[in-house]
């Protein structure tokens, strides 16, 4: 068996950083615990990293200070980093790692899994098509999440992605369903204060009851922050596939878990790639994103909203780009938005859910309603284009027809993107207040719904003739 339980070594090489280095080791698998017995009698856990003929490499979680290579021994355990997952464990909080922050023991009873899970087999996938509401207009309407989807919001730094993500938390809900959901709230790297609204926002609302939350704090180890999105995944996939929940995992901020993968490399000393991060960041991103979806062998799903901060707002930045490789699709918040006092800032323009057209229509939503996104973005799109003509030409120089448009385009940011924060939407009342917003415009200025939605659902306003255009 890899790595006999309780083999001790002395035979330490190097340490420094969050690293140390054990020579002469047999029998050592990648991903096995590791406890650092030090020189005063304290112990330090840790994780193989790395395994070669004669050495493994190991990280350990509370950093090497105070080390010594001649008083520290190394024991291996024989066994991958693990926790003990139950349906019990929803309403709970826990740090990073597993233990518990809410000052209630664990709970006794339960399945122990390796928190390096792999990815779903492709041949067992099923193809989502069923719809989460989330109560947030712009997602549920124009962007819609889908069970079993990876959808990541791509935000910036000062703009509002922790309130959304909160918001989300408390919302979110099977539509038409009586089947059981839960939320998975899995924190990384965040600041006390942040960690406390998210702590306090779903216990206030009572979302909790139907969570847990993984909590990992700035001022935790950084070697920490790589399980917290393993550990969420863990729990998930058992509440998904062995008790039939449909989960919804919430990750915050991906982005400090790439700095955390950056900074355990740069101590590895391993060969950089673009901007500094290792060059199977791809991979690694891909080994936890994979972990969503929904078996054919089972009733439940596992559905991802991973939330990133783009350094300097570039979404050509390494993480934001390779995750779009690998998600469905994604939402964008915008500087420009939030400026204007808009609540959630999401720029309807790059946001993207490739997989709603299968969740969408007559007998899953609304028969209008993938002609009504449609419209929403083709409308908004002209608005852009009139917005910098008339910022040329000025406003009094623009048609009536076009005038019109800016108008539409101030109420939709208003009205359809913003919300109160503790505003919850279902998706009809989404749809009413897409096409009151589309009465602002005359009928021949819409040409994405169809003659008999038209009939049914627009409402004039402004007295803008029905039939004719100016």
């Amino acid at each position: 068996m890899p790595g006999e339980s309780g083999r001790i070594y002395r035979t330490l090489h190097r340490a420094g950083g969050p690293i140390i280095v054990v020579e002469r080791v047999t029998d050592v698998a990648y991903g096995e615990r590791v406890e650092v017995l030090c020189g005063d009698g304290t112990r330090r856990r840790g994780t193989v990293l790395d395994v070669s003929v004669e050495r493994a490499v190991v990280q350990v979680f509370e950093g090497t200070e105070g080390l010594s290579l001649r008083g520290t021994s190394v024991k291996f355990l024989g066994r991958s980093v693990e926790f003990t997952v139950s349906p019990a464990l929803l309403g709970r909080v826990l740090s990073g790692t597993g233990s518990p922050l809410d000052g209630m023991p664990l709970p006794f009873e339960g399945a122990t899994r390796s928190v390096y899970g792999s990815a779903i087999n492709p041949v067992t996938r099923d193809y989502p098509t069923d719809v989460i509401e989330t109560g947030v207009s712009l997602i549920d309407g124009m962007n819609t999440l889908v069970r079993g989807q990876k959808l990541p919001i791509f935000s910036g730094n000062g703009l509002p992605h922790n309130e959304l993500a909160a918001q989300i938390a408390r919302q979110a809900a099977i539509r038409g369903a009586d089947e059981p959901f839960a939320v998975v709230f899995a924190a990384m790297g965040v600041k006390n204060d942040d960690a406390a609204f998210f702590r306090e926002e779903l216990e206030r609302t009572g979302a909790l009851e139907n969570a847990t939350m993984f909590l990992n704090l700035a001022s935790d180890p950084p070697e920490e922050r790589l399980l917290t999105p393993r550990f969420a995944l863990t729990l998930a996939e058992h509440l998904a596939f062995e008790h039939d929940f449909h989960v919804l995992v919430i990750l915050t901020d991906m982005t400090n878990y790439c700095e955390a993968l950056r900074e355990m490399t740069s101590a590895r000393g391993e060969v950089p790639s673009r901007k500094g991060y290792p060059g199977y960041l791809y991979s690694d991103l891909a080994d936890l994103y994979e972990r969503c979806g929904r078996v054919k062998t089972a009733k439940g799903s596992i559905t991802q909203l991973p939330i990133l901060t783009m350094p300097s707002d570039d979404i050509t930045h390494p993480i934001p780009d390779l995750t779009g490789y690998i998600t469905e699709g994604q939402i964008v918040l915008d500087r420009e938005l939030h400026q204007k006092g808009v609540y959630p800032p999401i720029n309807p323009l790059p946001s993207l859910s490739r997989i709603m057209k299968d969740a969408i229509g007559a007998g899953r939503t609304r028969e209008d309603h993938p002609n009504v996104a449609n419209q929403l973005y083709s409308v908004y799109a002209r608005v852009g284009n009139i917005r910098s003509l008339a910022a040329i030409v000025g406003a009094e120089e623009l048609t009536d027809t076009d005038q019109r448009h800016l108008r539409f385009g101030d109420a939709f940011e208003e009205a359809f993107i913003g919300q109160r924060r503790d505003e919850r939407r279902t998706i009809e009342q989404t749809l009413e207040i897409a096409w009151d917003l589309l009465g602002v415009l005359p009928r021949d200025a819409l040409h994405r719904v169809t003659p008999e939605e038209l009939a049914k659902y627009h409402a004039v306003r402004d007295g803008v003739d029905e039939q004719a255009g100016d």
